[in-house]
Order: structure tokens, then C-alpha cells, then sequence
């Protein structure tokens, strides 16, 4: 673990990840300079946590003195890499990091690493309950990252024979210095293309998940996308494909067989788990399970840890969780997605008339592709929150000017839940898949989620 007594780190944003980098680096005796740019009353419980430890805090700005002295610069995932204090630090030669890569550089256990553009969360769930199974209970799995917890909350009690699952966000990965035992990449797809701008600069930041692997190490790509698939050369280690596509006999690799998640080991295939037994809707569910097994096939898990794994997993908060079924209507909170491709998968999955509720900040992704599959499906729609024009103008185009199912642009998911109850009918699903991030109004997905349960139970 690297010494931080008596350095001098500026920490930037005061949100999750900001913060259990502050107190993890301040109980190693670091001096922090904690900085947020909004404003202070928005943090009224953050000063008396951290009254007893090192630790300045400066709101309402980033001023570029807060660099003065500075040993190294801490960057919160969702703080823009372009902002003057991050351009100065550059200028100034001094170190850029983020919790995540603070955690790499000092974790003793061994790390499955999982990225994507989509079905992170899900995947990482699965594959955090099929190690539990299959590991000793005095080993114990921690499961977290870009979802739960940030992981350096608890860097100190992690022992080497434990076992971390962590999801990796592309903002996570940006400084990523370090590539986990395992890595997966399920899936690069459009997303987050107003931070990185290309898709180019978005897939190279994907893939430094796999860039620092040795020989000894796992990598596990996806053969049905060609954003993942496509790194198979740059893989340093042993390669390990899932997908439903058919696979090299060369390959080890996990496929769907007669209802089964299979596994070649470049010699023999091997039933491993019903799909029947998966508890999550959709096939992008299946796919998710699949690259689960295949990391626990490439570690020698049994089938057994595999199926009960899978099997008890009943739902992950914010993806498809159903808040309440109520006079025949469900009301199904899926905040967790963020971009229309993950809207597409939702409304696939569910196969049942909507009640659709989109919007929030948009990523600078294409919509149109969603249009088109609400122009199949004839949904009610309801816009909301920043990006609404956006989708609305997105919509009208789509359909030539004249839309040909009911839509209502509203200011407020408040306003929208609201609206939802007053038309949505017996049989009817209301599915909040917003489609665009959450900051327009909420610090993250999950807020956003937690404020949609309060709602429909306040309403219902």
C-alpha cells in the first residue's frame, strides 16, 4: 500500500466516490483538500463527518490555488476532465488519479474487473453470487465499485484470500493505470459520448480494463458485440468468449444450447445452468449470465455454484424491479437506464403495453432507434426533465411530423408519475426507463429510482 502520511491531496467532487477517497486517504495521514463546485448548503452533513480528520472543504469552485503544494490530483467519476483545475494539474505535471485506481494500486486480493456499455450492474450481481457459492465461507466476495459502495470504503479489511468483484465505469477506467485479474467487457456501445465525444476515445478508455493483464491473467469478451469482440488481439492473457453466436473450436467459450448456458473447454461441452432457473427477464438478462459463467468457468467453479448463483438472484434495485402491482397495473422502476439502447432492451423484455416515462440529461446518444420501436409498439409517452425537447423533437421526426401515439412533455418526474396514474389502464405497465442520465435533477440513478418508489407509493 503506498504511503500517503503528510501528502497533500486535492480530492474534486464531494459525491460518492469523492468522499471514500477522502476518508480513506485521510486515515492514512494525508492532508485533503476536498472540493465541490456546488454550493455549501447543499452539504450540511459532510462538515461534521469530517470534523475529527484532515480534511479542508471548499464549495461553490474549483480555485486553482487549491493546487498549491499539491502531491496529487483526485478525480471523482463524474467530474468533466476539462474543467481549469484538471487542465492547471496537467500543466503543473502533477499526478491524476481516482478512487478506483487508488483502491488497484493497493488491494492485495484478486479483482474481477466488469465494464460495458450495458449490463454492468446486472452482470456484476450475478457473478458476485455465483463466487459466493462457490468460494469457502471464510472466503469472503466483496461486490462493488461503480455500484453499492465504492470499494476503498473498506481497502483495510479486505484480506488477500478474498475475492473483489468490481464494476468499472468508463470514468472509472479514464486513470486506470492497472487491469484487474479478470476483465470483463461485455458490450461498447454509443454512451457517455458527452464526456468522451468519439466513440473512438470511448472504446480506448473501455479497454484499458484489459490493457495492463499479464500472461497469468483473464480476459472475457463478448462474440455477439463487435465493440468487445473486436479486442480479442489485445488480450494478454487467456481469452474466454460467451454469446450466442457459434465460437472457434479453438475457443473456450460458454453458449446457449437447448436452453442451456453451455461451456467449451476447447475439448468437451458441459451443461451448466438452465436459463430457466435466471429470475431476470429479458435476453440481455440471458447474455448477462452468461458472461457470469463464463468468468466462473475460466476460475473453475463448479456448476452447481453456477446455478445457485444465478437462481438467487431474484431482481437488482433500478433494473426492471417491479415498485408495486396495484388494480391490474405494474409500476416498474428501471432508472438505472441511462441510454435509449437500454430503453429498447426494457421495452423488450416486458412485451406488454406501456406507460413509458423518458427522459432526464441527455448522453449525446442517437434516440432515433428508440423512435422507431415506439412507433411499432404505440406506447403513451411521457417526457420529462431536461432532455425532453430532445426526445420530443427526436420523435416528430421520426414520425414525419405527426406522432401517432399520445405523448406529454412535463417539467418533472414529480409531474410525470402524476400524469402516468391518471391515464395508465388495467393491464398497462408504467416503466420509468428514462434513457438519459440522471443529473439533471438527482446526484445519481439510484436517487432518481428511490424518488419514483415514493411517488407511486405516496400515490398508490
Amino acid at each position: 500500500m503506498a504511503n500517503w502520511q503528510g501528502k497533500k491531496v486535492v480530492v474534486i467532487g464531494a459525491a460518492r466516490q469523492g468522499l471514500a477517497a477522502t476518508r480513506f486517504l485521510a486515515r492514512q495521514g494525508a492532508k485533503i483538500l476536498l472540493t465541490d463546485s456546488r454550493p455549501e448548503n447543499e452539504f450540511e452533513k459532510i462538515p461534521a463527518e469530517f470534523k475529527k480528520l484532515p480534511v479542508d472543504l471548499y464549495f461553490g469552485g474549483h480555485p486553482l490555488n487549491l493546487l498549491d503544494g499539491a502531491d496529487i490530483l483526485c478525480v471523482s467519476g463524474g467530474v468533466p476532465l476539462t474543467i481549469p483545475l484538471i487542465r492547471e494539474a496537467r500543466d503543473r505535471k502533477i499526478p491524476i488519479t481516482n478512487d478506483s485506481q487508488i483502491f488497484m494500486e493497493s488491494v492485495n486480493a484478486k479483482v474481477i474487473g466488469i465494464t460495458g456499455s450495458a449490463g454492468k450492474t446486472t452482470t456484476t450481481i450475478l457473478t458476485g453470487a455465483i463466487a459466493k457459492a462457490a468460494l469457502e465461507p471464510k472466503i469472503k466476495v466483496w461486490v462493488g465499485g461503480n455500484i453499492g459502495y465504492p470499494m476503498i470504503d473498506h481497502l483495510e479489511e479486505i484480506k488477500p484470500e478474498d475475492w473483489v468483484v468490481l464494476e468499472l465505469s468508463s470514468f472509472q477506467l479514464d486513470q486506470m493505470t492497472i487491469s484487474p485479474h479478470i476483465a470483463v467487457i461485455l458490450n461498447i456501445t454509443p454512451n457517455h459520448l458527452d464526456r468522451h465525444k468519439t466513440m473512438q476515445a470511448y472504446t480506448k478508455t473501455k479497454a484499458r480494463i484489459l490493457k495492463f493483464q499479464k500472461k497469468s491473467d483473464i480476459a472475457v469478451l463478448n462474440r455477439d458485440d463487435s465493440g468487445s469482440f473486436k479486442l480479442k488481439d489485445t488480450v494478454h492473457g487467456k481469452l474466454v468468449t460467451f454469446g450466442f453466436s457459434d465460437f472457434n473450436q479453438s475457443d473456450h467459450a460458454i453458449f446457449f444450447e437447448d436452453g442451456y448456458i453451455c461451456w467449451y473447454d476447447g475439448i468437451n461441452k458441459n451443461k451448466l445452468v438452465r436459463a430457466d432457473l435466471l429470475n431476470l427477464p429479458g435476453k440481455h438478462n440471458l447474455a448477462n449470465a452468461m458472461a457470469a459463467c463464463a468468468v466462473g468457468a475460466a476460475l473453475n467453479f463448479s456448476a452447481e455454484a453456477m446455478k445457485e448463483g444465478i437462481s438467487f438472484v431474484q431482481g437488482i434495485p433500478h433494473r426492471l424491479e417491479l415498485i408495486m402491482e396495484k388494480n391490474g397495473i405494474r409500476w416498474i422502476n428501471d432508472s438505472i437506464a441511462t441510454a435509449p439502447e437500454r430503453v429498447m432492451a426494457a421495452i423488450r423484455a416486458l412485451k406488454a403495453p406501456l406507460v413509458l416515462l423518458l427522459g432526464g440529461r441527455d448522453k449525446d446518444l442517437p434516440w432515433e432507434e428508440l423512435a422507431y420501436l415506439l412507433h411499432e409498439i404505440h406506447p403513451k409517452a411521457i417526457l420529462f426533465g431536461e432532455a425532453a425537447g430532445l426526445i420530443h423533437k427526436v420523435l416528430m421526426q421520426v414520425e414525419s411530423g405527426e406522432i401517432s401515439y399520445p405523448v406529454w412533455q412535463l417539467d418533472s418526474l414529480d409531474s410525470a408519475v402524476k400524469r402516468a396514474a391518471s391515464i395508465v389502464e388495467k393491464g398497462e405497465v408504467v416503466l420509468l426507463s428514462p434513457g438519459g442520465t440522471s443529473f439533471d435533477a438527482y446526484r445519481d440513478f439510484e436517487a432518481r429510482g428511490e424518488h419514483f418508489r415514493s411517488l407511486v407509493e405516496d400515490l398508490l
